[in-house]
């Protein structure tokens, strides 16, 4: 959205944001085929054919979640890499961008598990990809990190993380008892995830 966007533009924008923040929500909660357009529309005060105004169906809106998600964390992880100095401070600086996104985008993270075989096979080939490239990421740091281990060696213990990590669907600070935060959370994450990948 633009500086020179006028009210209408900036009004639709903001009801695109706020069909894919809550198509996150409801999906996650039951599932893609769970959920019809009225109820995603209802969530958002219009109506079902309403939402055709934003998207060509539903199945376009399962697309901007999970291709958005896999966008934000390849293009944030190359970012990340760029801007850090050495390759503990890459580790570092990775681990906690990933560990962000987890605990604000747990509706996307359950989606992704569950419903990514809803999506279409061409945004998925992409989603896949892009998915790919940000764990390729990690591994060529852990390369830099540990040159003498494997890639496939390396690989096991990202995704391992990437388990730990994307466990807030179900260990965020409501799951881990009255008296977690999300700070609290966040720093058990970052301190274990990079335990396990400098050990």
């Amino acid at each position: 959205m633009t500086s020179g966007s006028t009210p209408r533009e900036r009004a639709k924008a903001r009801r695109h944001d706020d069909l894919v923040r809550e198509a996150a929500r409801l999906f996650a909660e039951r599932g893609y085929a769970g959920v019809s357009l009225e109820e995603l529309g209802a969530a958002v005060g219009v109506s079902g054919p309403a939402v055709y105004r934003h998207f060509a169906g539903k199945q376009a809106v399962l697309g901007e979640i999970l291709l958005g998600a896999s966008r934000r964390l390849h293009d944030g992880g190359a970012t990340v890499v760029a801007d850090a100095g050495s390759p503990d401070a890459q580790l570092r600086a990775l681990i906690a961008f990933h560990v962000s996104f987890a605990l604000t985008g747990a509706d996307v993270i359950r989606v992704q598990d569950r419903d990514l075989a809803s999506l279409a096979p061409e945004p998925r080939h992409t989603v896949r990809r892009l998915q790919r490239e940000y764990v390729d990421m990690w591994i060529d740091v852990l390369t830099r990190l540990h040159p003498g281990r494997a890639r496939d060696d390396l690989r096991v213990r990202a995704h391992a993380v990437f388990g730990l990590m994307n466990s807030t669907p179900h260990a965020g600070p409501g799951a881990a008892g009255p008296g977690a935060t999300a700070t609290s959370v966040r720093g058990i994450l970052e301190q274990l995830a990079l335990a396990a990948l400098t050990a």
